[in-house]
């Protein structure tokens, strides 16, 4: 790879070309940033469907729909059985505020009927469904509800997007290597007399992808390289935008040290890629009409 990265200046008279003289910098470039992005969203969607999972894998509600006629009851039934952690009854305040986004100023009318929460976390190894049991037993009409439960919906819509995103990136990585090689049999025909020439002199099918392959090399990696920091930057500025609540409300950081690893990784596979779809098409196509 360091030999065509920097080849010698007959090399560089015969196929001229690399850098940013050419479309192909230009299209890896736009493609690198654009998977970098895809995959850096994917990837903050799963861990944020992690993050909330394992944050309420232990929290449950206890529900009273006829409100809080019989919350006393149900706090002292939490309290009395085993394996239960912690209680914290919902404030009615708080449940108004909630409703206020929807229904407006009717949240705060006194004669609106609201039913009684009681959040609950559980002890590690607890069973749940004996917990419920005795709670549903203990407070007729009460129901013992798994947060996991209510934001299943949620976390299979996380998980769904991060799956699509994956797909989103192998399908920009066809793309990229579509391109590199209409790029590559466009050199080709541009430097189809040069070729005849290399072969009328005893250069074999190998040096000559050699020679082409130098180019690739050098315009993907060039593009690769210029999307990455692009990608950097855009990341770094949707970070410092205000988005910080999304890392709280997923509770704790959407991006680790590994994702950030396998993120800065992407452009270099992308021209390592590039330089073995070019070769490939230079080979076949050398074998096939030259």
């Amino acid at each position: 790879m360091m030999r065509w990265l920097f080849p010698s200046g007959p090399e560089r008279r015969l196929i001229p070309g690399g850098g940013w003289r050419g479309a192909t910098p230009w299209v890896i470039a736009i493609m690198t940033f654009v998977m970098l992005i895809v995959a850096a969203a994917g990837i903050a969607l799963g861990n944020s469907a992690e993050l909330v999972a394992a944050g309420v894998s232990e929290r449950y509600s206890i529900q009273l729909a006829d409100g809080a006629a019989h919350q006393p009851a149900a706090e002292a039934a939490a309290r009395a059985t085993p394996g239960i952690a912690a209680i914290r009854p919902v404030p009615v305040a708080e449940m108004r505020a909630t409703l206020e986004r929807w229904l407006g100023p009717a949240a705060g009318n006194a004669d609106l009927p609201l039913p009684a929460l009681i959040d609950v976390d559980l002890k590690p190894g607890a069973d749940p469904a004996a917990i419920a049991a005795g709670i549903e037993k203990a407070v007729p009409g009460a129901r013992f509800v798994a947060h996991a439960d209510s934001l299943r919906p949620l976390l299979k819509g996380l998980r769904s997007l991060s799956l699509l995103a994956l797909a989103l990136v192998l399908l920009v990585a066809l793309a990229s290597a579509a391109s590199v090689v209409l790029a590559t049999r466009g050199a080709l025909d541009t430097n189809r007399a040069t070729i005849e020439i290399l072969h009328g002199i005893g250069a074999n099918d190998r040096q000559i992808a050699d020679l082409f392959q130098r180019r690739i090399a050098i315009d993907a990696l060039a593009g690769g390289i210029g999307g990455g920091l692009l990608a950097a930057l855009a990341l770094l500025v949707i970070a410092g935008s205000g988005t910080g609540w999304i890392g709280e409300l997923a509770g704790g950081n959407v991006l680790h040290g590994r994702d950030l690893a396998l993120l800065a990784l992407l452009p270099l596979a992308m021209a390592a890629m590039a330089t073995l779809v070019a070769r490939s098409a230079v080979r076949a196509t050398l074998r096939n009409s030259l």
